[in-house]
């Protein structure tokens, strides 16, 4: 369970106006090359007076002796990815196809590749909710989740895919829902509970989720490490949260999305943000309210994170809060909608709800329902 904070009371608030929101930058997709004359030279017979096609000029073949020098070392050089535009797998396919193009044989633009989207593009706009226990949520039947995540305007979802205590055991759950979710047009977000006793160990249990492949070659779009507090078991300090974020983003590199989930902040707790939050390209503060108010604890915690430089995405509380010292129940949708209200004009980029196995009927037809964050702006800003 993510970790709950106390926060005083801010009192009643009202939202300041409405900010346009910043759009990701966004970078071009695709490149051609010009075109190459394909029309094969003619040679014609002395003795027969036929015309013959000559396979290869002078010129070609010097192009060619250079062209195999060039394709040597490119295949050498662990940079054709990142210079290309493709993975490793794909460069020797892509340098085939140039060195067609360059010998008469095709157009270079046929090499054309699509990029991957951006970090910023691929960060979790709109509204989104997390699954905790598969076997809780619809019964596991991915076509269930994303069926029902399309209706109430979803555009993300983050699926637990283990912790220090389970290691990485989301695969089986991943391989249904990714391809379903994927092909209606949903992010999914593979999220873990590191406890930081050992932060290598915790790198290579995410590693592991981030290079899983399910059926497709379908894999998560993006990573959040559930960073908790000392009351839930984490060994949280300031060296073991760098070290866990520097190698964690040396293990996945620097475009693939990592989102830091991080307590509520409150003056009553001491909590390495800045540390936690460093390697991270974004931050997904836990704002249940239980027995306070949603808008002033949401209005809060973007107000004492901003000054990281972070986009923001808070969670929100869509479960009961009884156990935990709060009001019996799910919030009810005037709580929600509050929420979200509060969370957009006050700068966070998109919303979650924790979780998925915890909302009642009236808390999904609640998220549904809200104005705040809708599908298609979260498609723009992507």
């Amino acid at each position: 369970m993510l970790v709950l904070q106390e926060r005083p009371p801010v009192g009643d608030l009202e939202p300041p106006g409405r900010r346009e929101q910043p759009a990701p930058s966004t970078v071009s997709g695709l490149g051609a090359g010009s075109e190459v004359d394909t029309r094969p030279r003619q040679a014609r017979d002395r003795s027969s007076g036929a015309t013959l096609a000559r396979p290869w000029s002078g010129a070609q073949q010097r192009r060619l002796a250079g062209i195999n020098l060039v394709t040597v070392i490119l295949m050498l050089v662990a940079g054709i990815g990142t210079a290309s535009g493709v993975s490793g797998l794909q460069a020797p396919a892509a340098v085939g196809r140039w060195v067609g193009a360059s010998l008469g044989f095709g157009s270079a633009s046929d090499a054309t590749v699509a990029k991957r989207p951006t970090v910023a593009q691929l960060l979790p706009y709109g509204k989104g909710m997390w699954i905790w226990e598969p076997d809780q949520t619809e019964g596991g039947d991915a076509a269930a989740i994303v069926a029902r995540a399309k209706a109430i305007g979803l555009t993300h979802l983050y699926v637990r895919t283990g912790s220090s205590w389970d290691g990485f055991n989301g695969g089986p759950f991943l391989d249904k829902l990714l391809p379903a979710a994927h092909q209606a047009g949903l992010l999914v977000y593979g999220w873990d509970f590191p406890r930081l006793l050992s932060p290598s160990d915790d790198v290579a249990r995410a590693k592991e989720a981030v290079q899983h492949r399910a059926p497709g070659k379908q894999h998560i779009d993006g990573f959040a490490a559930d960073i908790e507090t000392q009351s839930e078991g984490t060994a949280i300090s300031g060296p073991a949260a760098t070290q866990y974020g520097q190698e964690l983003r040396a293990a996945v590199g620097p475009d693939f999305p990592l989102i830091a989930t991080v307590p509520r902040p409150s003056p009553s707790l001491s909590y390495p943000y800045a540390e936690v939050v460093a390697s991270f390209d974004a931050i997904a503060p836990m704002v249940y309210w239980l027995n306070r108010q949603p808008d002033s604890d949401v209005a809060g915690a973007l107000h004492d994170l901003a000054p990281y430089g972070k986009p923001i995405f808070p969670v929100g509380q869509a479960y009961d809060g009884k156990p935990e010292g709060g009001r019996p129940g799910v919030p009810p949708p005037e709580e929600l909608w509050r929420f979200m209200r509060f969370a957009q004009s006050n700068g966070a980029l998109g919303v979650s709800f924790w979780s998925w196995q915890g909302a009642d009927q009236r808390a999904f037809d609640a998220i549904g329902q809200a104005e705040e964050f809708p599908p298609a702006a979260a498609l723009a800003l992507r």
